[in-house]
């Protein structure tokens, strides 16, 4: 006989007791562990896919300095490879045009625009082979959607309307661009380390290279014009402005391969060893020296008509240089070349007073005690002076001093 379950009985109906829930509890906490598993395992799957999905490789290029003025100092480019598309393109923010209009004008001025070009990778690899250019390249470690923004980035600032800017050697450089652009795309890294003494200062920096390279009348060259603001005390950014500085502050911050994958010489160069030259500006202003002193004791025709001729150019080429010196102060945009003490000995006045100095006008006289006691103070304070100056100059200041004693003497 069948039992009916009336409408009671099926209300009151009791599941097991499933000893107080307890198999329930452990089902729970199986389904909980395994989706705390499936959670992290697809996060982890999601950020290999941020990291390597990606067939973009971005890399720094750091070559060696070259031989050229402009190479001295070596340079660093960006190179983006695109697997998909086989393209291996070179990024260069050291352009300039020698065609531009008012090239030289420009240039003097601290007008000239720089720009960004491309290049194919084998041609920029050729190019710094034949000059005996090393070139390292350093991967750098971005996720693929970091590459992708640096990647649209970079294309849309090579575009005609965004490519060019206003280039500053010191602060504003095809290196500096490249660092503010890494930095730019790569989030939640270690900031870069110093990478040279504390308290080392732009003229220093850039003598280290000069000495290196034993371009000695290039770094007299660049002494005379850089003024004051050169001797400033660079900090962890500014000394990036070397090529060789931010890949090794990339190097030495990179904890853990945040910053860089891999480190690797795509061309080793020769070293030229035999840049050392005897004709330095010291040995060839001192010879000078000692030759004009020598002469001035004779009392030949010829050669007080040497010494009066010799006295106009010199008088004249240092009051040119004080032109020079005023006008890159005042007439340029050039941050580093204000505040020149090198006026103290290279008076503007000097190039009028070339012309009247074989004659006996009082006014003459008294200009060169003035002239002589400035450049007296100018010896003393050599060494002391907020500008550091270069040495190779005391022979030029002295010949100033004693052909101007020997001048007033005349009188």
């Amino acid at each position: 006989m069948l039992h009916t379950i009336t409408r009671f009985e099926f209300f009151n109906f009791k599941l097991p007791d499933f000893q107080n829930f307890k198999f329930i509890e452990k089902i729970s906490h199986k389904i909980i562990l395994f989706s705390l598993f499936l959670l992290a395992f697809c996060s982890w799957r999601c950020k290999s896919f941020a990291q390597d999905s990606s067939h973009i490789r971005v890399s720094l290029l750091t070559c060696t300095p070259g031989d050229e003025l402009y190479s001295t100092f070596g340079h660093s480019a960006l190179r983006i490879t695109d697997s998909s598309s086989v393209s291996d393109i070179v990024f260069n923010y050291g352009t300039f045009n020698f065609d531009d209009p008012g090239f030289y004008i420009k240039f003097i001025r601290g007008k000239l625009l720089y720009y960004v070009s491309t290049a194919d990778f084998n041609s920029f690899k050729e190019e710094y082979q034949s000059t005996n250019r090393g070139i390292t390249e350093q991967v750098l470690n971005l996720n693929a959607v970091q590459k992708i923004e640096l990647l649209h980035f970079v294309y849309n600032n090579a575009k005609e309307q965004n490519r060019y800017y206003q280039y500053d050697f010191f602060l504003d450089n095809c290196t500096t661009r490249l660092r503010d652009i890494i930095v730019q795309h790569k989030t939640n890294y270690t900031p870069l380390k110093p990478v040279m003494p504390p308290n080392t200062r732009f003229r220093q920096a850039i003598h280290e290279y000069l000495d290196k390279g034993g371009k000695y009348w290039s770094k007299l060259g660049i002494d005379l014009l850089l003024g004051a603001p050169t001797d400033a005390v660079m900090t962890t950014a500014q000394s990036e402005f070397l090529p060789d500085n931010l890949m090794k502050a990339l190097d030495k911050s990179n904890q853990n391969h945040q910053l860089v994958k891999s480190s690797s010489s795509l061309y080793s160069f020769t070293p030229d060893t035999n840049k050392q030259s005897l004709f330095t500006p010291m040995i060839v202003f001192s010879i000078l020296l000692i030759c004009i002193v020598a002469v001035s004791f004779s009392s030949n025709k010829k050669a007080i008509i040497f010494l009066n001729g010799f006295d106009g150019l010199l008088f004249f080429l240092t009051g040119a240089l004080g032109v020079l010196f005023v006008f890159m102060w005042t007439g340029t945009d050039h941050s580093m070349v204000k505040n020149n003490f090198n006026l103290i000995w290279a008076w503007p006045t000097n190039i009028l007073v070339a012309f009247f100095l074989n004659s006996k006008r009082g006014w003459l006289k008294k200009y060169l005690i003035l002239f002589i006691t400035g450049l007296i103070i100018a010896l003393l304070s050599w060494f002391f002076l907020p500008q550091q100056m270069n040495n190779a100059l005391l022979p030029v200041v002295l010949l100033l001093l004693y052909r101007s004693f020997r001048r007033y003497q005349s009188f």
